[in-house]
């Protein structure tokens, strides 16, 4: 399992490097669905630590708390852990899997990542609407819900990502 911050390490990389805006809604969507991937097609999970259903969507709490600092700006620089290092995923598998996610979806904003991960149905909405999430400021979303619907999106030959979370 990779740090979280490792794994918006490499969007806000993949961002500066190709010029793209990267702001805090984009990156923590991005996070999830690499997440939500890495599940169905790895059958296990990416991150470190849960993701959590949150009134306006999915959140990885750490990420969220690194990123809110940019506001609705871009963010320009990456984040630090406790010591002052900027992780980044080592695993090459981890980072070939996050290039074809951000191929498939860094071209997208946050408006459109959120819209995505917010329709009905989707794991945030099942546990935000459906089993009591809105009761509380945040509730965890639980992985085989998370797996299930990102293998359900798998394309028909079943070796990847389709175009849609």
């Amino acid at each position: 399992m990779e740090n979280p911050i490792a794994i918006a390490n490499f969007f806000i990389q993949k961002s500066l490097d190709s010029g793209t805006e990267m702001t805090q809604m984009k990156l923590i969507k991005l996070v999830y669905i690499s997440h939500g991937w890495y599940l169905a097609l790895r059958g296990k999970p990416l991150l470190s630590e849960p993701v959590e259903a949150w009134k306006y969507g999915p959140v990885v709490k750490s990420v969220y708390h690194e990123a809110k600092k940019y506001g609705n700006g871009p963010i320009t620089s990456y984040f630090q852990d406790v010591f002052g290092n900027t992780p980044m995923p080592t695993d090459p598998e981890v980072c070939t899997f996050l290039d074809r996610i951000w191929d498939l979806y860094g071209k997208l904003n946050g408006l459109q990542l959120s819209a995505l991960t917010h329709k009905e149905g989707t794991p945030w909405y099942k546990t935000w609407n459906e089993e009591n999430g809105s009761k509380y400021h945040s509730v965890i979303i639980r992985n085989d819900l998370i797996k299930n619907h990102y293998q359900s999106k798998l394309n028909p030959v079943g070796n990847g990502p389709s175009a849609q979370p």
